[in-house]
């Protein structure tokens, strides 16, 4: 398994580099981003446009790192909450465990059920 992801890493970085290298003259053109708001406007310097795909990249990297981030305290919240059920449970069960079983009590239900009967 680790040289089929190897040999598909390696094919994926292939397949990078050939199309860098086949675009570069459209991957090297300059871009002005521009914001257009009611309240705001804002826009930038030219830049290539594989410097923009590179932002775009790492703010992509930036957002799911967070949203990961915040998505494992969620996980840990919950098993900690689970724990503490659990914790809980075996606690409760070895009590119930440890009560003394008394004889008087299953015969006063068996005749109790003879009665009704």
């Amino acid at each position: 398994m680790k040289h089929i992801k190897a040999i598909i890493s390696i094919v994926v970085m292939l397949l990078a580099v050939v199309l860098i290298v086949e675009n570069l003259a459209q991957l090297s053109q300059k871009l002005t981003l521009q914001v257009d708001l009611y309240f705001w406007d804002w826009k930038t310097e030219p830049m290539a446009f594989y410097f923009v795909i590179i932002i775009v990249f790492l703010l992509g990297i930036l957002i799911a790192s967070l949203y990961g981030i915040l998505e494992r305290f969620k996980l840990k919240k919950g098993i900690r909450i689970i724990s503490k059920e659990k914790r809980e449970k075996d606690k409760e069960l070895n009590s119930l465990r440890n009560l003394p079983i008394v004889e008087s009590k299953i015969e006063d239900m068996e005749v109790s059920e003879e009665n009704q009967d």
